[in-house]
């Protein structure tokens, strides 16, 4: 007689079955917002549907990849987060969820960038919103998942420069124009080893738009306040005290950045200087997260410079 004291097999794999997918709350919510077999009974566009996903579904579960998975097998990006963004009106709920969402397509290696392609006409401003939310400067704890996932976001469109829709929004971060960054010493240094960038410098700041001024030096001031920021969170870490293993991914996570920006010839060029003059890896090597038994795979990453 078979036993009916088996345990269930319990599986490592997160991905839901067919029974678990008809019965979930994202799909009946799909079927009447954005599911493409029930287009005849849509409802209208509601942005609180939007935050309530991001609130209860993505932050409540603490980003859990199976309810992602969820989001992403119902077409949530493609068919009613990027059809409905509208810069003027999109909540940060609205733009962290394309971020999510875009971070889950990489992570399973599907087509990314073919929905913001069809309809590019918001995405500059997405693009901006995301970089914003980047140099957020009040950072607790229970933040730091969604500072990760705009680090995992960013580096997704450094390492993406072969799509023009893409490559436009961050080819500006990474430009000569950049090294408005460097102290002015290190900058004559760097001009009088390399004479021709000088002249492209002097070429660039009389094309500059006085009007575009200040939208200009932030963007071109942007991975340098970036890096100034993960090494204020990088020196919060104590050498001995317990500390929140989301800071620590963090800090994982920046640094995988910053070694595909010095890896890619496209964006080393300039950055690698910026980089040098903030003293980041020194830093880096100080840090009490390398002497910590978190700080293994930092250590790993780091030793990769």
């Amino acid at each position: 007689m078979e036993n009916q004291n088996v345990p269930s097999i319990k599986s490592n794999n997160p991905a839901p079955t067919v029974e678990q997918i008809n019965a979930d709350k994202i799909t009946q919510l799909a079927n009447k917002y954005w599911a493409p077999h029930t287009t005849d009974i849509h409802l209208p566009f509601n942005s609180q549907i939007v935050d309530d996903i991001y609130i209860q579904e993505i932050c409540a579960s603490k980003f859990s990849i199976r309810r992602i998975m969820m989001l992403e097998f119902s077409q949530y990006l493609e068919n009613f987060l990027w059809p409905n963004y509208h810069v003027e009106s999109a909540t940060r709920a609205h733009t962290m969820s394309i971020v999510v969402m875009v971070n889950e397509k990489f992570r399973e290696r599907v087509q990314v960038w073919e929905a913001f392609e069809k309809n590019p006409t918001h995405f500059a401003g997405f693009f901006q919103k995301v970089l914003e939310a980047c140099l957020e400067e009040s950072i607790m704890d229970f933040d730091l998942k969604e500072q990760t996932a705009l680090i995992v976001f960013l580096n997704h469109c450094f390492n993406s420069m072969e799509v023009p829709l893409v490559r436009e929004e961050v080819k500006r971060l990474v430009s000569l124009s950049m090294w408005i960054s460097l102290q002015e010493g290190r900058r004559e240094l760097e001009f009088k080893k390399y004479p021709k960038w000088r002249k492209y410098w002097k070429v660039i700041r009389k094309k500059d738009n006085p009007e575009l001024k200040e939208k200009l030096e932030w963007e071109r001031k942007f991975l340098h306040r970036l890096m100034i920021k993960f090494m204020t969170i990088l020196e919060t870490i104590p050498l001995e005290e317990p500390v929140f293993p989301d800071k620590i991914r963090y800090c994982e996570r920046f640094l995988e950045l910053i070694i595909d920006l010095e890896a890619l010839l496209p964006t080393r060029r300039f950055f690698n200087t910026v980089m040098d003059d903030c003293h980041l890896v020194v830093r880096c090597q100080l840090s009490n997260l390398l002497h910590r038994s978190e700080g293994g795979l930092f250590g790993q990453v780091l030793i990769l410079y």
